[in-house]
């Protein structure tokens, strides 16, 4: 029981965070070009189980304020759960330099699409891989250059507070 407690607050923390970190960043979180910040949070899956769906809860209430549209909440939000869900592949490796990639991929392509759509009602090759850029670009920056700092903290210094 005291673990499963454990696991649901770390969870419920973790989705807190996400969600709090992209609202209160809203400017920068949103768009084709999106720079969110709570995405270096997307290689605590490679400690944690439990932060996939964390992640995932953080991704969904953060999409509730998104002005792309209300599909955002479903396609955006799968995005971050498929990334998420591969980021806890690494692990089994000790690929842990790689954990931030599945992210960045699934977010590019997936948002990517999903922008594309929204501007055309349909998907045009040349600003598909535009807008699959620019996500590129952003998840690059913060699931690399903010994430892969703070997995790196967590395997050597913080790991006995993970769950």
């Amino acid at each position: 029981m005291k673990k499963s407690l454990r696991a649901l607050t770390f969870g419920a923390v973790v989705a807190a965070l996400y969600a709090v970190l992209t609202v209160a960043f809203g400017f920068m979180s949103y768009g084709t070009v999106q720079f969110r910040i709570s995405e270096a949070l997307t290689v605590l899956p490679y400690f944690s189980p439990v932060s996939v769906v964390g992640l995932t809860v953080g991704c969904l209430l953060a999409n509730i304020f998104s002005p792309v549209s209300w599909l955002d909440m479903i396609v955006g939000t799968a995005a971050t759960l498929i990334g998420a869900a591969g980021t806890r592949l690494f692990r089994k490796r000790d690929l842990w330099f790689l954990a931030p990639l599945p992210p960045v991929i699934s977010n590019s392509v997936i948002v990517g699409l999903l922008l594309t759509w929204q501007e055309l009602d349909g998907v045009e090759l040349g600003l598909f891989l535009f807008n699959a850029g620019s996500v590129f670009i952003g998840e690059i920056v913060c699931c690399y250059g903010l994430g892969l700092p703070l997995l790196f903290l967590i395997k050597k210094k913080l790991i006995k507070y993970i769950i």
